[in-house]
């Protein structure tokens, strides 16, 4: 249990319990800091627990992708020290045209082999089981890509970190002010010599004008659960070609614009739900479905049956298989036009960091571990080599 006190300052605030409030964390203490974590929910419940579990490695672009490589190995890091399900499984893209063959060939150009491992069509059909598409033309294995249970990873950190003698986590609390080290909650205030906000798609209740700047809405996705079928046994995530339109790597190639033009041409609804047809499998053999995204800065909480069926129906095709579902929900995340990190710092003591596109669960111990490194300079490159 933490030996932190209630009133006792702390080296550093973080104001949120998702994954990347638990990654800087976890990060902050491997430096020695004493860490006090606020948290308004009783537990992690919101985007952290709602995705694929996928940290999507190698889709990332530019200078994200270092950043990306450094997430992967904070998470290996601290799935070591923790003991969470984390298999460096790669991830499968699936190409069942032409077109995205040849934006999977031309990552595999500038990646290398290594990093993009060209599939034929007899290759990744034995790698999904069963009896799948038959419009398969190939695809990829990406290595670097690794999976955990996005059901019960952040809990797990969460519950590791309560034991740390550094690390206290103030659950059922809610921010009311903050500023120049002093956190107002509902338990009173606490104080730190820094404070981080890593609040996600709820950044708006804390500094509105700094949402606007950036043009901060709330990104919706329908998303479904079913029992895989007995075939399918890999713990990749499998990426099609709607996930080609999505992800940076893939978009930055010169074939994107033909792959997007193709599908709205063949399959107009899922450009307009903005789907990414991609699926993961749990340690306990369920499917994560998904998805489609829907963006606001007030979101409607209802499901689209039609929407759903449509999603879970491309992946049955891809699969061969029937799927029956057993469970749906609505994930919710911050997104921006602008950028997909946003990296202020309202006054010396504040930062306020959030992942606005749909790669937090990718980024995160990356992310984290680059804001420790601003406040811990002088042993950043020990820690980052170790």
């Amino acid at each position: 249990m933490s030996n932190t006190a209630v009133n006792e300052p702390t080296d550093l605030i973080i104001v949120g319990a998702g994954i990347v409030g638990l990654a800087h964390a976890y990060h902050a203490q491997r430096r020695g800091l004493s860490v006090r974590v606020i948290e308004r929910d009783s537990r992690p419940n919101g985007a952290s627990i709602r995705n694929f579990g996928h940290c999507c490695i190698t889709a990332q672009h530019g200078d994200l992708l270092q950043t990306a490589y450094r997430s992967r190995e904070g998470w290996r890091q601290a799935a070591a020290d923790i003991g969470f399900w984390a298999p460096e499984s790669g991830a499968f893209v699936v190409a069942r045209s032409e077109a995205e063959m040849a934006v999977v060939q031309q990552l595999n150009a500038e990646r290398g082999g290594d990093a993009v491992k060209l599939l034929s069509a007899a290759e990744l059909a034995g790698k999904l089981g069963g009896a799948p598409d038959p419009q398969i033309a190939g695809g990829a294995h990406l290595p670097a890509d690794l999976r955990v249970d996005p059901r019960t990873t952040a809990g797990q950190i969460a519950a590791w970190l309560e034991q740390r003698d550094n690390v206290r986590i103030e659950w059922n609390t809610s921010v009311r002010n903050l500023g120049g080290g002093i956190v107002a909650t509902s338990r009173g205030e606490f104080r730190a010599d820094k404070v981080i906000v890593c609040v996600g798609h709820d950044m708006d209740y804390l500094y509105p004008e700094l949402a606007e700047r950036y043009q901060v809405q709330r990104s919706a996705l329908q998303m479904a659960l079913a029992p895989a079928p007995s075939t399918f046994t890999t713990d990749a995530a499998v990426l099609t070609g709607t996930s080609m339109t999505r992800y940076d790597a893939f978009t930055a190639m010169p074939g994107a614009a033909a792959v997007r033009e193709e599908i709205y041409r063949n399959s107009p609804e899922l450009i307009d739900m903005v789907a990414n047809v991609m699926f993961t499998r749990r340690p306990d053999g369920t499917l994560l479905l998904g998805d489609s995204h829907v963006y606001g800065n007030t979101v409607d909480p209802f499901l689209d049956e039609w929407w759903t069926d449509r999603l879970v129906g491309e992946i049955s095709k891809v699969l061969g298989a029937p799927l029956q579902i057993t469970q749906r929900w609505q994930g919710v995340y911050a997104s921006s036009a602008l950028t997909s990190l946003l990296v202020e710092e309202p006054d010396e003591q504040t930062r306020v960091v959030t992942v606005t596109s749909g790669i937090g669960m990718t980024m995160s111990f990356g992310i984290a571990a680059e804001s420790i490194d601003t406040i811990c300079p002088e042993n950043a490159s020990a820690i980052a080599a170790g």
